[in-house]
């Protein structure tokens, strides 16, 4: 009976590891479409309502889930309540939040590049300079989407399948 519970514990226990390393890789398309949505929100109210910096980051983070509404709300705090430059505001709250999501590298230096240039250029050169970033953002998202394609499974795969070689190995 104690060798049953034990078995039952072991693959409970690597399932869940299973799932919760597969999660990065369907967390990660999630966020950069949020991402992706909240750059075009971004454009929008640059564009088209002429919304001051800090108040259009402060709409975005109350439209978005976490992390990324963590990150908006940061960013809009450090450019009222701080002496900072857009681009340091930006790079700040980027670094704080990012361990939090599960985008990669990639995605951190093509949001970095974009804080250097985010307020710094006319409304036409600052909508430029947004779907240059959506542009390279949606290929990054694909390529977590292939990722995802091909990790996923296997990875909620091999945490049951290690649960029964273990419990093989002991029992």
């Amino acid at each position: 009976m104690i060798k049953l519970i034990g078995a039952i514990i072991i693959i409970i226990a690597t399932t869940w590891t299973g799932f919760e390393a597969a999660r990065n890789f369907s967390d990660r398309p999630k966020q950069l479409r949020a991402l992706r949505s909240a750059l075009q929100s971004l454009e929008a109210e640059i564009m088209y309502s002429h919304t001051p910096l800090h108040e259009a980051a402060r709409r975005l983070a109350a439209q978005l889930t976490n992390p990324l509404s963590k990150f908006f709300e940061t960013f809009a705090s450090r450019l009222t309540k701080t002496e900072t430059t857009v681009k340091d505001a930006w790079e700040t709250s980027l670094q704080e939040i990012w361990k939090l999501t599960a985008l990669k590298q990639g995605e951190f230096e093509v949001m970095k590049q974009f804080g250097e240039t985010l307020g710094r250029h006319d409304r036409i050169s600052q909508q430029k300079h947004i779907l240059l970033t959506l542009s390279h953002l949606e290929r990054e998202e694909a390529d977590a989407i292939d990722r995802q394609a091909k990790y996923e499974k296997m990875l909620k795969s091999l945490g049951f399948l290690s649960g029964l070689l273990l419990i093989i190995l002991l029992f």
